[in-house]
C-alpha cells in the first residue's frame, strides 16, 4: 500500500509538469472555429520541432459543404483535389517573443490559397489566435482554435 502511495507522489510533479509545458506550447490537437459563422469546421494537429518550429495537418473534418471526405478542390499543383484529411495547412511557424509564433504560411483549403500566419497563444493556453494575412497583418483574418 506505502509502495503504492509513493508511487503516486512521484508521478505527481511529472504529470504537472507536462501540464505545464502543454500550456507553454501550441503542441497538441485543436478545433478550429470558422471566423463567419462560429461553428466548429475542423481538427489540427500541431507539432512543435526541437527549434520551436510549428506545423499543423488537418486531423479531422467536422464541418464542410464538400461532405464527410472532402478535396483541396481549389488549391493548385501537387495539392489539388487531394483530401484535405492529413493534409499539412500550418507550416513554417518560428517563434517570436513570448507565446508568439510568425512568419509561417497557412492554407485556406476551401478557397486555395495561402496566407502568411501568425498565431499566439492566448492566456492560460486552452486557446490559439491564428491570423492569415495577405503583405500585412491588417489585411487579414483571424480565427480562435479551441484545444482539445
Amino acid at each position: 500500500m506505502r509502495s503504492i502511495f509513493n508511487a503516486l507522489l512521484l508521478a505527481l510533479p511529472l504529470s504537472l509538469s507536462s501540464l505545464a509545458i502543454a500550456a507553454d506550447s501550441p503542441a497538441g490537437r485543436w478545433q478550429t472555429i470558422d471566423d463567419e459563422t462560429g461553428k466548429p469546421k475542423s481538427i489540427v494537429e500541431i507539432q512543435q520541432a526541437a527549434d520551436g518550429t510549428l506545423t499543423g495537418k488537418v486531423a479531422e473534418i467536422l464541418k464542410s459543404d464538400q461532405g464527410a471526405n472532402p478535396v483541396c478542390s481549389q488549391c493548385e499543383g501537387e495539392r489539388k483535389d487531394q483530401p484535405i484529411t492529413g493534409m499539412t495547412i500550418l507550416q513554417d511557424l518560428k517563434p517570436d517573443g513570448e507565446q508568439v509564433w510568425s512568419n509561417g504560411t497557412i492554407l485556406d483549403p476551401a478557397k486555395g490559397k495561402t496566407y502568411r500566419a501568425k498565431a499566439k497563444l492566448l492566456e492560460g493556453g486552452d486557446k490559439l489566435e491564428v491570423r492569415g494575412y495577405l503583405g500585412i497583418e491588417a489585411l487579414g483574418r483571424t480565427q480562435t482554435w479551441v484545444r482539445q
